[in-house]
């Protein structure tokens, strides 16, 4: 069995991820989504969340798990088994740093393989970054994240205050139609 490892934050997983993760699941007999619960960057949903909503976006895809995990992915790749790490790419800046992670991560697992998809067209400027701010500004980001998930990131133009916290993936949110994030992002990104 060919088993591939798709990691990354995924706060929030987007159509772009979706079409990755749809594209890579037809190549592999198996593809993991790896929730990384600890990256260095501001997040704005739990680990929980970020795993939840993942489930729900590939629920209809039979080869396709979604784990979180905290260690490096290398090591997360050698636990689910995986022979090769899917990444997508949008620009040239994403190849240079794929390539970068690519020599360090054969470094630390020679076996491992990368295996690049280039995002798909109507994905190519979509980043996670991107629409948490456009959804804090009241922007419409319906066509941009999965259907159950679009009337609760798009409620994030309501929101204000709190600030983003990084995640500790102890807090678990049902994702129906009462759902709301648990935190709430500033303009330009400052937490308070």
């Amino acid at each position: 069995m060919t088993i591939a490892l798709y990691p990354g934050s995924f706060d929030p997983i987007t159509n772009g991820h979706l079409d990755i993760a749809t594209r890579a699941a037809k190549l592999f007999d198996k593809l993991v989504i790896g929730i990384y619960d600890i990256p260095d960057k501001r997040l704005l949903f739990t680990t929980a969340e970020r795993v939840e909503m993942a489930r729900k976006a590939v629920a209809g895809l039979p080869n396709l798990e979604v784990e979180p995990f905290s260690e490096l992915a290398v090591s997360f790749a050698k636990k689910v088994k995986a022979q090769a790490i899917v990444r997508g790419l949008r620009m040239s800046a994403d190849f240079e740093r794929e390539f970068d992670m690519a020599m360090m991560n054969k470094k630390l697992y020679p076996e491992l393989e990368l295996v690049c998809l280039m995002s798909s067209i109507e994905y190519q400027f979509l980043s996670s970054s991107l629409l948490k701010e456009a959804a804090s500004l009241g922007g419409n980001i319906d066509d941009l994240v999965p259907f159950h998930f679009s009337s609760s990131c798009s409620r994030l133009s309501l929101l204000s205050g709190s600030g983003i916290q990084q995640s500790t993936g102890q807090t678990s949110t049902h994702l129906d139609d009462s759902w709301e994030p648990t935190h709430s992002v500033h303009l330009l990104g400052s937490i308070t």
